[in-house]
């Protein structure tokens, strides 16, 4: 088996391959090539504490697997390390024999930031010249950086609910050479593209302070309950996301669901978009909406790609198991 320690991710996963990986990885979802297994997230009832399981099967890719982890509210305060703790497990699908074990926290920053630049990519307009951010923590900073390699933004704002956090968005905005304007909730309708990531159970963006042709990715609802839009604007919005079944059940589709104000056929899966059978955008003024719920698949894509690189470069380390 193979270990590719957490230290050693950073040298190995770039933005752009990650990218890459989860990119085809939607589009292999979407062709029937790629399926995710039921999602476990519990209340584990220590440390406030989230745990659960993701894991799924490429058969195009030929990857089998598995995370394991979740969110440990208390740890940056008191134990000095990311709240997000994760580890990916892969199995050779011909034999059962587990494969390797890889360091998941960041590929999790950065798999979960290059869903959202995928969105934008195929969902987005051309023009978009404003970024805007709801959410200024860790995972944040990932999305802004992988985002504004999509399109020419000129501008960057943001909000938080701590604001004493937002330096984080301003560092990275002037790492691009943009300007950095906090604003309030009401100013975000200047955005053409909005990245929420939060940990929110309550809506925090209403369905009037989006402006049409904006595209949003919500990007922090991922478990039951969970909520940072107002169902409303999924009503408003062409609907997409990376698992219509985890969508509605656990990301950000499961309010407007539950409330009747969409179904479960309003919403679509981003591969379709990157494979050619759904036209995603048809018109400038349409607001386009992708729920970013986290599959399991795209941690496994990742993963592999940092294995293959791992055993290329003599880093990785073999143990007999």
């Amino acid at each position: 088996m193979i270990i590719v320690p957490e230290r050693e991710i950073a040298d190995l996963m770039t933005r752009e391959a990650a990218f890459d990986a989860v990119e085809k990885v939607f589009a292999a979802m979407a062709s029937g090539d790629a399926y995710n297994f039921p999602v476990v997230r519990e209340a584990i009832g220590h440390e406030d504490a989230l745990y659960g399981f993701k894991g799924g099967f490429d058969k195009a890719g030929l990857t089998l697997g598995l995370k394991a982890g979740g969110y440990w509210p208390n740890n940056l305060e008191k134990k000095g390390i990311i709240n997000h703790q994760s580890t990916v497990f892969l199995f050779d699908p011909d034999t059962g024999k587990a494969k390797a074990m890889v360091g998941g926290n960041l590929l999790t920053a950065l798999r979960t930031a290059a869903a959202s630049s995928v969105s934008i990519k195929h969902l987005a307009r051309k023009d978009a010249k404003v970024i805007g951010m709801i959410g200024a923590g860790h995972q944040a900073t990932f999305q802004l950086r992988s985002a504004l390699e999509q399109r020419d933004f000129e501008k960057v704002i943001g909000w938080n609910f701590h604001p004493e956090m937002l330096p984080n968005l301003e560092k990275v905005a002037e790492e691009a050479g943009l300007p950095f304007e906090a604003v309030e909730l009401d100013g975000i309708h200047e955005a053409g593209v909005i990245i929420s990531i939060t940990s929110s159970f309550d809506a925090i963006l209403g369905a009037d302070q989006v402006s049409a042709g904006t595209h949003i990715a919500c990007m922090g609802t991922d478990t039951k309950g969970k909520q940072e839009v107002d169902p409303a604007l999924l009503k408003r919005a062409t609907v997409f996301t990376d698992e219509v079944a985890q969508s509605i059940s656990i990301g950000e589709a499961q309010h407007a669901v539950g409330s009747g104000l969409i179904t479960e056929s309003d919403v679509n899966q981003l591969g379709a978009v990157i494979n050619g059978t759904h036209p995603g955008r048809t018109r400038a003024e349409e607001i386009t909406l992708f729920d970013g719920t986290g599959v399991g698949l795209q941690d496994l894509a990742v993963a592999a790609s940092v294995v293959d690189l791992a055993v290329a470069q003599g880093i990785a380390i073999e143990v007999d198991f």
